[in-house]
């Protein structure tokens, strides 16, 4: 029997009232607080196994350098069996940033953990292979954190980039003015066009 994604949140809230807030509705859409990171792990398992959330669509970390918990861990479940979406956050102090991985309850976690790492510097436990996916090895700072200056930081790695890349061209570029620019731009064809 599907279920909507108010029942799911007070459902959620009632097995475990006192570590997540009451959930918050915003368009729709429901986001359920879970007060103690230290049993994400519980509740994610709770979640994909009880109320049938059988997808990870995305996992991200906010950076609030001005809070005593400086980050938000906010998780995009979605239920395929219930066709509902629910959020689910959770804040971590940032003197030791780590938090449990989820990769073995949902595998898109994999990834999105090892960015988050490479880029927040948050250190997920009992992942599989956490390091770098964006910044090459070696590199000492996390560059979406708001204390990172937006002008970069040296580093003692030397010119890793052998060329510099264009600043023009592509595959979607066209050029301006013509009177078939239309019938080039590969986002305006239809389906039956021949180019």
């Amino acid at each position: 029997m599907k279920k909507n994604a108010e029942d799911l949140a007070l459902r959620l809230k009632a097995d475990f009232p006192n570590i997540i807030s009451d959930p918050i509705e915003f368009r729709g859409e429901y986001t359920c607080e879970l007060l103690d990171p230290a049993r994400l792990y519980e509740v994610a398992k709770y979640l994909r196994d009880k109320l049938d959330f059988d997808f990870l669509k995305d996992s991200t970390c906010i950076d609030e350098p001005d809070q005593e918990k400086r980050f938000t861990l906010v998780y995009e479940l979605y239920s395929y069996q219930h066709r509902v979406q629910m959020r689910l956050k959770t804040r971590i102090f940032a003197k030791k940033p780590q938090i449990s991985s989820l990769s073995d309850l949902w595998e898109s976690a994999n990834w999105q953990e090892r960015e988050i790492y490479d880029l927040m510097g948050i250190q997920f436990e009992n992942h599989p292979d956490l390091r770098r996916i964006l910044m090459w090895d070696g590199y000492q700072y996390h560059p979406l954190r708001k204390d990172f200056p937006l002008e970069g930081k040296a580093t003692q790695c030397g010119n890793i980039f052998t060329e510099v890349a264009p600043l023009e061209g592509g595959p979607f570029v066209t050029l301006p003015g013509n009177t078939d620019t239309g019938k080039r731009e590969p986002r305006s064809r239809s389906t039956d066009s021949k180019f």
